[in-house]
């Protein structure tokens, strides 16, 4: 059982991502905080913060620019 931590940016939501992938969840939490505040205010931009574990993802974050979701995602 091999678990990623994501965080992904798109620039509108069923737009491309950019995206990094970490074993440590510290590293993608600090990347999709960072990412929130360089990005958050765009009404357009959805960051995400991921949990990837063989093969299925758990989306534990989800800032738009109406703010943050958390839990999982639907």
């Amino acid at each position: 059982m091999v678990t990623r931590h994501l965080a992904r940016l798109q620039f509108r939501a069923d737009g491309p991502a950019v995206e990094g992938d970490w074993t440590v969840p510290d590293t993608a939490r600090d990347r999709y905080t960072e990412w929130v505040g360089l990005y958050g205010t765009d009404p357009h931009v959805v960051i995400r913060l991921i949990e990837e574990t063989d093969g299925i993802e758990r989306v534990r974050r989800t800032w738009t620019s109406q703010g943050e979701i958390q839990g999982p995602s639907a």
